[in-house]
């Protein structure tokens, strides 16, 4: 695991000069026009993944696992049985979406029981759970090698880590991570306990939607965590900081070859878009709560590439 270092210290004087500033803007309740502040939790959705992807290579930094390792090698059959390329997919194949298997978000019984008319709100789902909705022949992922998003990668992901550290996933996402960070304010919902004072966002009116009583447990490490912009911000600062990772883990993480999309590239758990009219690159991962199965595509990937998202981005940077 990376150990902390002098880069830690600096990380965290940055990320405390930064929350001086105004680094939000909207309503928690549209209706009564309560602002949004520092400490309001979201669902994270798949950023998650990248949490994984940071575990997934310290493991690989102290020697636990490596890129080539096969699902086979760490996990049983009845783990993954009867789900297509699951066997011989690679650590590597499963962090860049390219093990060819299908996701289960993508099953149209799991969009009925995950996110459609047959969802139960309170429920707890298993951590291995949505894999019994691709025991088949898969519908839609190419040939193993080739770029497929699927979240049934990261929920083997997670597996893979749960076997090789003998604890849970969430467990390891807070020794490694949000303990060192200092991200108080982030957790796995369903598998983790969240303080009183955790706030999440409230009723927003008639117009919309209210997700606030809906449970995240159904994506476990694909896209579960609950966060605010305060750790979020920790999070981006260390990575760019190298503090979690060594550079090494960092060059792995960074190796981006091209997904389906134009101008877009996937390296180990982090994606790089380049944007429009040369305004250089954005590497980050995308989070797609609410939105999911809607047909829509990704909103996040489209407010990154046609608002003005990168230049206010880009100040908050320089500050």
């Amino acid at each position: 695991m990376a150990q902390q270092d002098p880069k830690h210290t600096d990380t965290i004087t940055k990320i405390k000069e930064i929350l001086t500033q105004n680094v939000v803007l909207g309503y928690a309740d549209i209706v009564r026009q309560e602002p949004i502040d520092n400490e309001h939790l979201f669902g994270i959705g798949s950023i998650t993944k990248v949490f994984v992807a940071v575990v997934t290579l310290q493991l690989i930094e102290e020697g636990r696992l490596q890129l080539t390792d096969t699902v086979k090698q760490h996990l049983t059959p009845d783990i993954y049985h009867d789900i297509d390329c699951a066997e011989t997919a690679s650590v590597d194949q499963l962090l860049s979406h390219r093990a060819g298997i299908d996701s289960w978000e993508q099953d149209p019984t799991w969009i009925t029981h995950g996110r459609g008319r047959d969802m139960r709100p309170a429920y707890t789902w298993k951590r291995a759970e949505t894999l019994d909705y691709i025991r088949r022949p898969k519908l839609h992922a190419p040939a193993p090698g080739e770029y497929y998003y699927a979240n049934t990668n990261y929920t083997l992901l997670g597996l893979i880590i749960e076997k090789v550290t003998q604890s849970t996933a969430e467990s390891q996402i807070r020794l490694r991570i949000l303990q060192p960070l200092g991200m108080n304010h982030t957790f796995l919902e369903g598998f983790e306990e969240a303080s009183e004072s955790k706030r999440r966002i409230p009723q927003v009116g008639d117009e919309l939607i209210d997700v606030t009583g809906s449970n995240l447990s159904v994506s476990w490490l694909a896209g579960g965590m609950i966060s605010s912009t305060t750790d979020l911000l920790k999070l981006g600062i260390a990575m760019q900081n190298g503090v979690l990772l060594t550079p090494a883990s960092m060059a792995n993480m960074q190796c981006f070859r091209p997904t389906t999309r134009p101008g877009e590239e996937m390296g180990c758990g982090l994606f790089r878009m380049q944007l429009p009219q040369d305004k250089g690159a954005w590497l980050g991962h995308s989070a797609n709560v609410g939105i999911v199965n809607t047909g829509g595509g990704s909103a996040v990937t489209s407010i990154i590439r046609e608002s003005e998202f990168m230049p206010l981005a880009a100040q908050l940077v320089q500050a």
